[in-house]
């Protein structure tokens, strides 16, 4: 089945559930979701945003000017993770009770809205990695209408380039918590550190950062065409890292590559 007949099977789906309550994040998956369940649904759907302590603020920018354009109904709600201890000891399952915090935001949502559904942008390809956040949304009912009608990431991305959406090659951006080592506490202050220095480094022109926070160390992951230009760089990021914050700066030369934290499962 080639990607425009699964996006008929979603659409079929959508339209089977009448009303939805969307997590959306801004991502290219939940955009997608959110905007092809808006065309079905109209304002039978209502997008809600969870602005927390990992979300940037350039995420959540993005995921406003989203909604807007297309005319979408959203909330946004302020939450704060790090007063849940099994959130900030970053334990290797800290998505799974991260997920569980913004459920209860949603449910009550769904709850006042009179909407039996909540749906997010998972599909095929997530479950190939490590995410205990599934675990949490399948306890707690969530939908996951991409899984239902087959779509991978390329299916989506080949959707949203058909659908004349801007951000079909947008890059992946994990929350900011997914840069610290497991173990390692999250704080608000080495959050706002890998925000600004990952905001510093796109300035200079690189599309896919991360900056991966190892005590005072930041590992700089980038796409391996762009690891030569990072070197050229290097005397004007060194400095301005430094500022924020950061001891000693790194270079990590395997590049760029989604969940690196999660080889430590691995080995």
């Amino acid at each position: 089945m080639n990607y425009l007949d699964k996006l008929k099977l979603l659409k079929e789906c959508i339209r089977a559930k009448k009303q939805l309550v969307v997590s959306f994040s801004g991502g290219v998956d939940s955009a997608v979701l959110l905007k092809i369940s808006h065309d079905v649904l109209g304002d039978s759907v209502i997008a809600v945003i969870i602005n927390d302590e990992t979300f940037s603020a350039s995420g959540l920018e993005s995921a406003r000017e989203f909604v807007r354009t297309h005319g979408i109904r959203y909330e946004v709600i302020e939450i704060t993770q790090l007063d849940d201890p099994n959130f900030s000891k970053n334990p290797k399952n800290r998505c799974y009770y991260c997920k569980k915090n913004y459920l209860k935001v949603l449910k009550e949502i769904a709850e006042r809205e009179c909407i039996q559904t909540i749906a997010d942008g998972v599909n095929i390809s997530d479950f190939e990695e490590h995410r205990p956040g599934i675990r949490a949304s399948d306890e707690e009912g969530v939908w996951h209408p991409f899984v239902d009608a087959g779509l991978t990431k390329e299916d989506i991305r080949n959707i949203a380039k058909s659908m004349g959406l801007t951000l079909w090659n947008k890059p992946s951006d994990a929350c900011l918590a997914s840069r610290i080592p497991y173990g390692e506490k999250i704080t608000e202050e080495n959050l706002r550190m890998i925000e600004l220095a990952e905001s510093t480094i796109k300035e200079m022109g690189f599309l896919q950062v991360r900056v991966r926070l190892h005590g005072k160390i930041g590992r700089i992951e980038v796409i391996e065409e762009d690891i030569k230009k990072v070197l050229e760089l290097r005397r004007e990021i060194v400095p301005r890292l430094r500022e924020i914050g950061f001891t000693y700066i790194t270079l990590d030369l395997e590049g760029y590559r989604s969940g690196s934290m999660d080889e430590v499962l691995k080995s």
